[in-house]
């Protein structure tokens, strides 16, 4: 790398960003327009920021790294992220949640859930949710970021990390939404500018589209034994039905991440932005094309580099990898990219690192200062001189950065599904009641979302075996890394969590209104006699 082309580059490209940061703070000028942007968001900075916080680092690195063991089956991902994380998140989810939220003045993903079911509880219980939990998230984020400068600037990575999370708070805490989704508007098309460049000289250096997944077809027999023993068929074919890689790839990744992206506070923020239901309708196209090329890209480069690699070296990217799936796309890159390329996709990779941080970073610090402190009236202690949200984004970037620390190797796709099933599960059942069941009680959607919760947790300490033998609470508590055996060992906790809190919401809620059917039917006849 030449420092003297790349400083230049990061101080151009920061500056942009600087700038339009300090436009979003000049712009941020009330609670409501830190919170939701003032709800007059353009419908194509919506859909970009929407988009580069949904396609961070995770995505490109992570997910691209996992398809580079488990195969092209992870397209199926792609599709479910257009058809469920833009279509449905739009224009049937987008509508109902900006609507409501209006008519709520609810500006954060907890305060919806709460003011629709009149329920301090499940906002406050909503929000330590997410203060507590999302960190883990945002640090595997944090993580792709610094892995990548890692490998292809040979930087440190602690100084890596410590300069990513120094930049996404400054600008978290000044500009609030509007800074954010600004920039993350910018850093969307520099993304999409890359990942394109990216897939097309990979197809290029594989001999094309047809010859490329001709040849990676025909190394099936490389595939190592211990994924065949696991159900892998080859990376153009999914997994054996109903063997361990199949569950891992479907229940985990595929559905966990598909369908808990419709109940992410941080996407779901993004809805309340814009003034009226047009402007999300408009924001489906573009939304659509980028996800297409981010992840449809990651997902099938991640396995044509088991192709190149093979070609190049003789190995399968997984060995040339060292066995961390997180480091296939940045060695693929820096083998395969010119230089100047290795420049672009440095700042593709600072835009998603920062754009989806900075997401997570705000919801993070609205939950502790609007959400828990304002409900429960703390905040009211310290006057409006005190602003608890941007303390929330100092503690919030702390967590991440603590969490980056302590997180083993190639963890970044199942730490991504891991806080998108328990959102699915815990949040889902409810948000789709406040949209569409006006019998929907208080009572069905906190037992619901506590459910969820409980269930995902529960599974993930002692079923999932992923999780349970990283943790070895199972292990202390019972002698076993699991409590029960395969399959329940690979299902995701989502697959049984979710069902169950559908369940406990709408038996809940159905007996709440029969309970109070009867007492207005007991009330009348009293006053009948």
């Amino acid at each position: 790398m030449n420092l003297a082309v790349l400083i230049p580059i990061c101080i151009v490209y920061i500056g942009i960003m600087s700038a339009l940061a300090y436009y979003g703070y000049k712009k941020t000028t009330s609670e409501a327009d830190y919170l939701v942007g003032g709800r007059n968001i353009h419908p194509a900075v919506m859909a970009l920021s929407y988009g580069a916080t949904f396609i961070s680092t995770s995505a490109i690195i992570g997910f691209g790294g996992a398809a580079g063991v488990f195969g092209m089956g992870l397209l199926w991902l792609a599709f479910l992220n257009i058809v469920l994380g833009i279509f449905v998140a739009f224009a049937i989810f987008g509508t109902k949640i900006r609507r409501l939220s209006l008519e709520l003045d609810a500006s954060t993903f907890p305060s919806l859930l709460g003011k629709r079911y009149k329920s301090n509880f499940i906002t406050v219980f909503a929000g330590a949710m997410i203060f507590v939990l999302m960190p883990a998230y945002t640090s595997i984020v944090l993580i792709g970021g610094a892995r990548f400068l890692e490998e292809s600037l040979a930087m440190n990575f602690n100084i890596a990390l410590l300069i990513l999370a120094s930049i996404i708070a400054l600008y978290v805490i000044s500009g609030g939404i509007k800074a954010v989704m600004y920039t993350d508007a910018f850093g969307a098309v520099i993304m999409l500018i890359g990942m394109a460049l990216f897939l097309f000289v990979t197809y290029q250096a594989v001999g094309g589209f047809m010859e490329g997944h001709r040849g990676l077809a025909a190394m099936k027999e490389m595939v190592p034994q211990p994924l065949v023993d696991g159900g892998h068929l080859g990376w153009t074919s999914m997994p054996a039905f109903g063997s361990p890689l199949w569950w891992t790839m479907v229940s985990t990744i595929i559905m966990g991440v598909g369908v808990g992206v419709l109940a992410q506070p941080q996407l779901a923020m993004r809805c309340m932005t814009v003034k009226d239901d047009r402007a999300l309708y408009r924001s489906v196209l573009v939304g659509g094309v980028f996800i297409l090329f981010m992840t449809g890209a990651a997902f099938a480069i991640g396995p044509l580099s088991n192709l190149y690699f093979f070609n190049t070296t003789g190995e399968i990217a997984l060995t040339v990898a060292g066995g961390n799936t997180d480091l296939i796309i940045p060695k693929l890159i820096n083998d395969i990219m010119p230089n100047w390329f290795i420049y672009l996709f440095t700042l593709t990779l600072l835009s998603a690192t920062i754009s989806t941080v900075s997401s997570l970073i705000h919801v993070q610090a609205t939950a502790f200062g609007q959400d828990i402190l304002k409900t429960l009236g703390i905040k009211k202690m310290f006057g409006k001189k005190m602003n608890f949200s941007r303390v929330g984004v100092i503690l919030g970037m702390i967590a991440a950065v603590i969490l980056a620390y302590i997180l083993p190797a190639g963890v970044i796709a199942t730490a991504t599904a891991f806080w998108f099933g328990i959102c699915g599960a815990a949040f889902l059942p409810a948000l789709i009641g406040a949209f569409y069941w006006k019998g929907a009680t208080r009572a069905g959607a906190t037992y619901s979302i506590i459910t969820g919760f409980t269930v995902s947790i529960l599974g993930f300490l002692f079923l999932h075996v992923k999780e349970a033998s990283a943790l070895g609470i199972s292990k202390a508590l019972f002698g076993q890394e699991t409590l029960l055996e395969f399959p329940w060992t690979h299902i995701d906790p989502l697959f049984y969590a979710l069902p169950l809190s559908t369940l406990v919401f709408i038996t809940v809620s159905l007996m709440g209104v029969k309970e109070r059917h009867e007492g207005q039917y007991e009330q009348t006849q009293k006053q009948a006699q």
